[in-house]
């Protein structure tokens, strides 16, 4: 397979299309040789609507399983009664058959290679599980862990799932998560990654009223103005999502904190 020389990296879209939109619009992305999609791309407010948007992209996007779109998937076919996230068995009862075989069909990783970069892997949460957590603070060993199995030929590794984009090294592999572009944790804004022959993590403005307007007229989930205000208007911080997620990656919680839920 030739070099690509640019990637657009989108992650977690959570189906909010007015950020999905957004971000499709910059002129680098739309340049992108590739628009890869490390997954959670459905489980949210405009799952139909987002899932159409992206199939009409065709063979320039790349697609990967997040542990969302599998859930949902599980849920529609009977192998689950609940998902964690709320909206999630909402948003599930929305798609079609043809949006659920999609889902059903997409890969855990790829790897592409990259000008400037190598081999790259792309995959969800980690190279080996689409739901366990990594994070830009943790431990050398747990990324030792998570990193283990990987080709030694591959020197970044691109993921998503915690919402929060950094770029760090973990024994001499590059890391990129490129944030969430529906439902960003630490600031506003759809978060996403141009790769090649760089990283350059990227945020695109998304007018917060508009998009809550938006989804409050265009969604029918029964709490869409409470997400949309929660996740659009004033998402949780970096050091909620951190303390949130932090237990999941085999830290201590701090002591008598309270954090908001992160999904």
């Amino acid at each position: 397979m030739p070099n690509h020389r640019t990637v657009a990296v989108l992650s977690d879209v959570h189906g909010v299309l007015p950020a999905l939109e957004a971000v499709l619009d910059e002129p680098d992305v739309r340049a992108a040789d590739r628009i890869v999609l490390t997954g959670d791309i459905a489980a949210g407010p405009q799952p139909a609507e987002v899932l159409d948007l992206l199939t009409g992209l065709g063979d320039r996007a790349l697609w990967i399983a997040g542990n969302a779109d599998r859930e949902l998937v599980e849920y529609r076919r009977g192998q689950r009664d609940a998902i964690p996230d709320p909206i999630a068995p909402w948003a599930a009862e929305q798609l079609r058959e043809d949006h659920l075989d999609l889902l059903a069909a997409l890969p855990l990783s790829l790897t592409l290679p990259l000008d400037g970069l190598g081999e790259v892997l792309f995959c969800h949460a980690t190279p080996r599980d689409d739901e366990e957590t990594v994070l830009v603070d943790s431990r050398p060993d747990r990324w030792q862990e998570v990193l283990a199995g990987v080709d030694p030929a591959v020197r970044t590794v691109v993921l998503g799932h915690t919402h929060m984009p950094f770029v760090r090294l973990a024994h001499g592999r590059l890391v990129v998560n490129p944030g969430s572009v529906g439902m960003p944790y630490g600031r506003p804004g759809a978060h996403w990654a141009l790769l090649g022959p760089g990283v350059a993590l990227r945020t695109t403005d998304v007018d917060a009223d508009a998009a809550v307007a938006r989804l409050t007229g265009d969604s029918a989930y029964p709490g869409i103005a409470g997400w949309a205000d929660a996740y659009l208007r004033t998402p949780p911080t970096d050091a909620d999502a951190l303390a949130a997620f932090g237990p999941r990656d085999g830290r201590t919680a701090p002591p008598d904190r309270e954090t908001r839920t992160c999904h």
